[in-house]
Parts: structure tokens; sequence; C-alpha cells
């Protein structure tokens, strides 16, 4: 693999540029293959320029001049060259001349831009969501690393192949802390947080470009996983006598009851439960992730479990509903749980909103419009999803009956 660059300059005219009977003078950067040029104000009469060797032919004062700056020039490229050498910068012949003109974009690189976008985005994205730009930023800055051997780029040189590249490297790429490489829509995820990044570049317009125009991604349809009745039945009737064990329990069924998602059900307070039109208690609240209003009747069992923390200490103390533990304690406690419970799926908070969709409103007869309203979805294309789910349910089940009804089938014809 060659890992040093080509670099060369020369000194040209341009006839086609002639203005009164003198032609501009040009440096031109090549940087393997690749070339650009930068004017250097400088005019000369065309039949004194030695084409062959790139300088001005003669020998007077003024064209000793010339020659001298054109040097001079020469020398400062090569420098500019080296520095970026020396620094690890990814060379192109546009960084020289930037590098060359002053211009050397440093607050509108790749890295600059993200952090650009972390630090504004601060006080507007929940930090579970930043984080994961965080960890786009560790991927990239690992690419760049490894792949380009530099530790940034201009936002000029991003490219449909720099993205290609970055999507093979993410799938051969194996992180320190996880035995296996990011799968592909966890890799799309990465590729989509950074398309939000270079859309701020183009808004700004710090880049004149789309370099997605012509990517697209390409994500690989999962199901969902939800809870069959059976499943969710099983947790329901588990009593646990370790406090936090049975505080998480409750609080998963109290989703699996509602629809809302751990965040909404964290925020929740005692002003969130009040009357509705039909007398009975009901669930207003705002989706933290949409800030999309949702009203949710109250169904007997999440009733039974506000009930049941109404004086809780810890309720008490924090003016929340529910005793609620932080997300990633939370979803390490559902782990036992789910061995408690024989249940082989890995149980996570997120799975009480898919069961709710599925086991406890689509099966049951619950409209898809309804449920839309429900889960607080900003189109029932996404409610569509837990629709497919029970098809495929429904599916399953009609293949076991006709593999049951068949079997008795045979049976009679045996017996006759």
């Amino acid at each position: 693999m060659r890992t040093k660059n080509t670099f060369g300059v020369q000194f040209i005219i341009r006839t086609n540029k002639a203005r009164h009977g003198e032609v501009p003078i040009y440096a031109r950067i090549s940087v393997d293959s690749k070339r650009i040029e930068i004017s250097l104000k400088y005019w000369i009469n065309p039949d004194n320029w030695n084409q062959e060797k790139g300088l001005a032919r003669g020998k007077n004062e003024e064209i000793r001049a010339l020659n001298t700056f054109l040097e001079q020039a020469r020398s400062r490229l090569t420098e500019c060259y080296q520095e970026l050498l020396l620094k690890k910068k990814h060379i192109t012949a546009e960084a020289v001349k930037n590098l060359f003109c002053g211009n050397e974009e440093k607050d509108h690189s790749l890295l600059s831009l993200f952090n650009y976008h972390n630090t504004e985005m601060k006080t507007t994205l929940e930090y579970g969501t930043l984080k994961n730009y965080f960890t786009t930023l560790r991927y990239i800055e690992e690419y760049l690393k490894v792949k380009l051997k530099t530790s940034d780029i201009y936002l000029s040189q991003l490219n449909y192949k720099f993205l290609t590249d970055f999507e093979l490297f993410m799938k051969a790429y194996v992180p320190k802390d996880q035995k296996l490489p990011c799968g592909q829509n966890t890799i799309m995820k990465h590729i989509e947080r950074l398309r939000k990044i270079v859309n701020i570049a183009i808004k700004n317009d710090w880049l004149d470009r789309d370099p997605f125009q012509k990517f697209k991604p390409t994500f690989i349809k999962s199901t969902r996983q939800f809870l069959t009745a059976d499943e969710l039945s099983a947790i329901e009737r588990k009593e646990f006598k370790i406090i936090r064990l049975q505080h998480a329990k409750d609080m998963f069924v109290f989703s699996c009851y509602t629809g809302l998602a751990y965040i909404d059900v964290y925020e929740l307070t005692s002003q969130n439960v009040a009357l509705g039109i039909d007398g009975e208690y009901w669930i207003s609240t705002f989706r933290h992730k949409t800030d999309i209003p949702v009203r949710i009747p109250l169904l007997p069992q999440a009733l039974e479990i506000i009930e049941k923390y109404k004086n809780n200490p810890r309720v008490l103390e924090s003016g929340r509903l529910l005793p609620v533990y932080a997300n990633q304690l939370l979803n390490s406690y559902l782990k036992e749980i789910a061995d408690f419970c024989s249940i082989e799926k890995p149980l996570t908070f997120h799975i009480a909103r898919h069961t709710f969709a599925t086991t406890v409103t689509l099966t049951n007869g619950v409209p898809i419009e309804t449920v839309s309203k429900l889960l607080g979805h900003t189109s029932i294309k996404t409610t569509q999803i837990y629709a497919k789910v029970i098809e495929q349910k429904v599916s399953e089940d009609m293949r076991l009956l006709r593999q049951k009804m068949q079997t008795g089938k045979n049976s009679k014809t045996n017996v006759g």
C-alpha cells in the first residue's frame, strides 16, 4: 500500500486570459495526480515566458525579480505540503492551496463541525440522544486515523467515496469493548447522524454540495420485540421480595398497560392523572420525544399500580407518580426479572411499549387509528409496523391450526 503522496509545483501562463498583451501566471499544485491552480497576481508578456522551465525568460531586473518571487512561491508551497505532512493531515492539492492562501478552514473541518453541533445542541437534545453523536464522532475519528491516516479533513473533501468507505470500515471494524462489529442498522444510524451534521454545513453555506446526494441508506427491516399474553401474565403474577425488582416490575407492567416510553413514565406526577369525559381516570401528558400531547384512559392494571405507590416514601419525596430508577439500572433489573420468569427475550423497558401496541391493544381488537393516537405517533405508518407483527402472529396461529386439522383429517382417514 502506498503511504507517500506525490507532490509537484509547476508555473504556467493562461493565454486565454490575455489582457493588454499580457497573460496571468498561475501556480499549478499536483498531489497524487489531482491538481489545482492558484493565481499569483502577476502578469507577463507571453514572449518573455519559458514554457519548458516554467520561468520568465530574460535577464533584466524585472525578470530576475519575478523569477525570485516564483522560486519563493515554490518554496512556500513546498513548506505548506511539509506542514500538512508533519501534522498528519489528509493531504490534497486543495489543502496545500488553502494553507498557502491563508484559508486553512480550521472552522470548516469535519471534526470541528461535529463539535459545533454537539456544543449547540447541549441545551436542545437529551443527553441520551446527544451521547449517540459522541459515539458516531468516535467512529469517525477512528476511520480518519486508520483508513485515511489523518486526524481531520476539510468539509470540501467529503464525497460519495468517503461515505461508502466509511460504511465498509464500520462493517469490518470491531470495537475494543465489543465482541462483534456493528450491525447494518446501527451503521446506518451512524451515517444518518453524519448526514444531519453535514446538513448544518450546507445550511450555513460552509459546503456548496451535498455528498449524500447519491448515497442511499439501506436498513434491514426487523420485527419489534413484544411480550405475549402468557409472558406478560407471568411477570404480573411474579412477586419479588427484593424491593428494586418489585419496583422495576411494576414500572414495566404500568408501561405495558399505558404504552408510555421510559422518559414519559419517569416524568409523570399526580398532576398528570385526572378524570376524563367518561368519568374514568386518564393520563394527560406530552410525549417527551415529539412534544405531542397524549391522553390515555387508565386500564385497571395501571390504575392499581398508581394506587399501590401513592403513599410510597420514594414517590412522596420525589413528587413523581411512581418509584422510578435510571433507565440503565432499570434495564439491568429487567434482565433479572426475565430470568426469574423464564422469559428468553432480551427484556428492556421499551418492549413494554411494544407490548401495549400489540398484545394489549391491537390483538384485542382496538382499531389501529386509536392505537396510533394512544402511542402519540406522528404518522399512522409508524403504528402499522405493529399491525404487521400481529399479521405474522395470525399467520403463525393459522399455520398451527392447519397442521392440527390436517393431523385430525389423517387420523380419520386411517380409522376408516
